[in-house]
């Protein structure tokens, strides 16, 4: 049995109409900037112009401008990065701003996409972050409208 593992083309969703925010951690700020830079790319070739952007202190608090945001908008695209240290901080951080972004989206009904790097060094978050169509922010985006249409489509 052969299966075809390799990538395809990640599809280009219709996103003209829907309200987007990006909510994004100040803690980190290069990478994060590059992260946000990709998700605006991403948004404007699915055709979002209604684009609203939330800065918060850091991944810890980026769940509940999540929660927030998503009453009102159409999807929600978390952007952080959090680099492991020398301690167990990494792990609760990482943890708990991943389950808060995900629960924003079950508790609200929105598209709520996380696009927090949790890396191990500067290295591996400047890879993810580069200005390619592999920038995660970019991803991030793409999946959000994706998402939001697919749910409108469940409603």
């Amino acid at each position: 049995m052969s299966r075809d593992l390799t990538s395809k083309p990640t599809p280009i969703p219709e996103g003209a109409g829907l309200r987007v925010c990006l909510v994004r951690a100040r803690f980190n700020d290069e990478i994060v900037s590059a992260l946000v830079e990709g998700a605006r790319r991403g948004l404007k070739r699915c055709g979002v112009s209604d684009i609203t952007e939330v800065t918060v202190p850091g991944a810890l608090e980026i769940p509940v401008a999540c929660d927030v945001a998503s009453a009102s908008h159409d999807a929600v695209i978390a952007l952080g990065c959090v680099i492991r240290g020398e301690t167990y901080h990494f792990e609760v951080v990482s943890d708990v701003s991943s389950r808060g972004v995900l629960d924003a989206g079950l508790r609200n009904r929105t598209a709520v996409t996380n696009g927090i790097l949790t890396v191990e060094n500067v290295a591996q978050a400047q890879a993810r972050s580069g200005p390619g169509d592999d920038n995660k922010g970019y991803e991030a985006a793409l999946g959000a409208i994706e998402l939001a249409r697919v749910l409108d489509g469940l409603s």
